[in-house]
């Protein structure tokens, strides 16, 4: 069974924020940090994993992500305090 992924990468707590959708989250956050991907992730620093969410149809994924993008900010800052107070980066625990 495929799982999709929403993801918010983080460029510090508080910081620039940057929402995405993947099939593979630990390949996608891997390129994001490592800077394979041009564009507003390598060009704003936004490398850490501080939420996500796991689909297993796309285009529920599709449609979360895009409602996502839409919020305001505040809203996004409270979807990951709720589950990352300490904005943490999860990628170690995904790698796990």
């Amino acid at each position: 069974m495929r799982q999709y992924y929403i993801y918010i990468l983080a460029s510090k707590r508080n910081g620039t924020l940057y929402i995405g959708v993947t099939n593979n989250l630990l390949k996608r956050v891997y390129e994001h940090k490592n800077d394979l991907l041009s564009g507003f992730t390598r060009r704003y620093n936004v490398h850490n994993l501080v939420y996500y969410e796991v689909y297993s149809d796309i285009f529920d994924a599709i449609v979360r992500e895009k409602q996502m993008k839409k919020w305001k900010r505040q809203w996004k800052i409270e979807l990951i305090e709720k589950s990352n107070p300490q904005w943490r980066d999860l990628y170690s625990d995904v790698v796990d």
